[in-house]
């Protein structure tokens, strides 16, 4: 699955990590060593955030694209 979901991915040295923020999802994130890693675990997240929401009634943002600002 590719989610059309925006991301905000930095380095951070503290971690030694990839950290990869979903900003429409609340509390969706992930880290990985190496960016591609980061990426596929934000997937997985993703994945399971969404899921998750279905199954507890909790309403689902649709993807908006490319954010306003950055």
């Amino acid at each position: 699955m590719e989610s059309k979901y925006g991301m905000i991915i930095c380095w951070r040295h503290e971690d030694g990590a990839f950290v990869v923020e979903v900003p429409e999802l609340p509390g969706c994130m992930a880290d990985g060593p190496t960016y591609p890693e980061a990426v596929a675990n934000v997937q997985t997240i993703i994945r399971e955030w969404l899921e998750t929401a279905a199954q507890v009634g909790r309403p689902v943002p649709q993807p908006r694209g490319r954010p306003n600002y950055a």
